[in-house]
């Protein structure tokens, strides 16, 4: 069984809970959650550079490195792994803000629970990513999910409990819907007489779900996923749970966890009920229209630096969710684009935002002012990350928004040149326009954060970054310019998902 590289993304969480279980001192706890974070890295870099050895050697196969182990017979349940190039990127995605997040998190206090619990999250996040059963896909969902309860419960700020219900509340009502269509899925799985299966790549091979059913099933998944990735009105636990979320949790819930809701809209509601995607996007496409303007207007009008961040990241998210709703080539690999650079800026955000709040005492744009003289790596690191989120070229946010527009505009223009409407050219213009609003927030709270008069004189006796957070910001960076500079790379990673089967069925190139 250990023979899949892909199952070492469950047992090294799995081994550095346990390693943190024994851990006596603080020295220890920080090791095991730094070394166990650098060998996920490693293998999640490994894993990088052997996909593309085998894609670039002439392997074809929609998934690589596929396993297949019986867990439950008696209703085909087995542990079923496999990787494409979407599942590579996201699991290197993780990996790094594991890493960041663990350094971020280094004052922590009562740090063994703390990194037991988060490492708990990332368990459930690299397994879902490496699952293609839907069973066991279910399974990690929720693991990663029932963490967060404690860790902004316990370790959070201002009204944590109210936050971490709300959140907790909402996510297990996604997942109620998300459950029915699972099961609904399993059991028209098969041709008749055949044998019912939790395996994606097996259920999209028999094409057996009749347009009936898939048009009951495809809401319910895509509601249930899209919940996570903080889709209209499904909004709200977002803002309240990032403002309330310790730094590391914040990093890992908006540049993670919420990826786990496109990546499931994707691989499960239209890889596998496309007839009903197709028919039933311009729903979707209206409620994630409205998340990409609703949030980034929300933005601009917050004052708290979290509250600003999470309504950007609705805007960001809902852009993602958006895109794949296109259902064309361009604009999907531009939604896959914009998980991992939102992935990694928002991480780099709620970061500073967390090493900042740690300094001030206060997330209050109001009560602050002239930080650029008082701690200058931090303010230009949070120009860096502005920028990013704004769009500026040779930084992340720029390729892959660009990639949506360019992609979203073609299937509308398409559809309009077609006589089948102008929904999607109509919400491509207005979706457009959140590059404006975002600016405005962007360069609001840059001004009023970092120039200007000091606010506090107390302020000026803060010091600048340690060299824990340094490292943690400084990786978040380069990576957030290595997608910028070399945009070919990340588009070649998942290019090759999009000439399978579900272009095929939906009839699109």
């Amino acid at each position: 069984m250990f023979s899949n590289i892909l199952i070492y993304f469950v047992v090294i969480p799995v081994l550095m809970l346990a390693g943190l279980a024994l851990c006596r001192n603080i020295k220890q706890i920080r090791a095991v959650a730094v070394v166990g974070s650098l060998a996920l890295t490693a293998l999640s870099v490994y894993l990088l550079v052997d996909y593309l050895a085998l894609r670039s050697a002439g392997e074809t196969a929609q998934m690589l490195y596929t396993g297949c182990w019986s867990w439950f017979a008696p209703l085909n349940i087995n542990l079923a792994v496999g990787v494409d190039g979407i599942s590579v990127a996201m699991l290197l995605l993780s990996s790094i803000i594991l890493l960041t997040g663990s350094f971020a998190s280094w004052k922590i206090d009562q740090p063994k629970e703390f990194f037991l619990w988060l490492v708990l999250l990332s368990t459930g996040v690299f397994g879902f990513f490496i699952s293609i059963d839907l069973f066991t896909m279910f399974m990690f969902y929720e693991v990663a999910l029932i963490p967060m309860y404690l860790l902004i419960g316990v370790w959070g700020s201002g009204n944590k409990n109210y936050s971490a219900m709300k959140l907790t509340l909402m996510l297990m009502g996604g997942s109620a819907f998300l459950m029915l269509g699972l099961i609904g899925i399993y059991y028209h799985s098969a041709p008749e007489g055949g044998q019912l299966t939790w395996n994606l790549l097996e259920i999209a091979q028999n094409n057996s779900i009749d347009k009936g059913w898939q048009y009951f099933l495809f809401p319910m998944t895509f509601v249930g996923f899209g919940v996570l990735g903080a889709m209209f009105p499904f909004h709200t636990w977002s803002p309240d749970g990032h403002a309330s979320a310790p730094t590391a949790v914040s990093m890992l819930h908006a540049g993670v966890l919420m990826k786990l809701g496109g990546y499931g809209c994707f691989r499960v509601a239209i890889y596998l009920m496309p007839q009903a995607a197709t028919d039933l996007s311009w729903i979707f496409l209206i409620l994630t229209g409205i998340s990409v303007v609703y949030g980034a207007f929300s933005a601009c009008v917050q004052t708290d630096l979290k509250y600003i961040n999470a309504y950007s990241s609705v805007s960001h998210c809902g852009l993602v969710l958006f895109a794949i709703l296109m259902l064309n080539t361009t604009a999907m690999t531009g939604a896959i684009m914009q998980m991992l650079s939102h992935g990694l800026m928002t991480a780099l955000f709620f970061a500073l935002i967390g090493m900042i709040y740690g300094r001030t005492h206060t997330r209050d744009i109001r009560q602050m002012g002239g930080l650029m003289k008082i701690m200058p790596f931090l303010a230009v690191c949070y120009v860096i990350a502005g920028m990013a989120s704004l769009g500026l070229p040779g930084l992340s946010g720029f390729v892959a928004e660009m990639t949506i527009f360019v992609g979203s505009f073609e299937q509308g223009m398409a559809d309009y040149l077609a006589g089948a409407g102008s929904l999607r050219l109509v919400f491509t213009i207005i979706a457009c326009c959140s590059i404006v609003i975002t600016a405005v927030y962007i360069l609001r709270v840059v001004g009023k954060l970092l120039l200007g008069p000091v606010q506090d004189e107390h302020h000026l006796q803060l010091t600048d970054a340690s060299w824990w957070e340094r490292t943690s910001t400084v990786v978040l960076i380069l990576c957030v310019a290595g997608i910028g500079c070399f945009p070919n790379f990340f588009a070649d990673l998942i290019r090759f998902t999009f000439s399978s089967q579900i272009f095929t069925v939906i009839g699109m190139n």
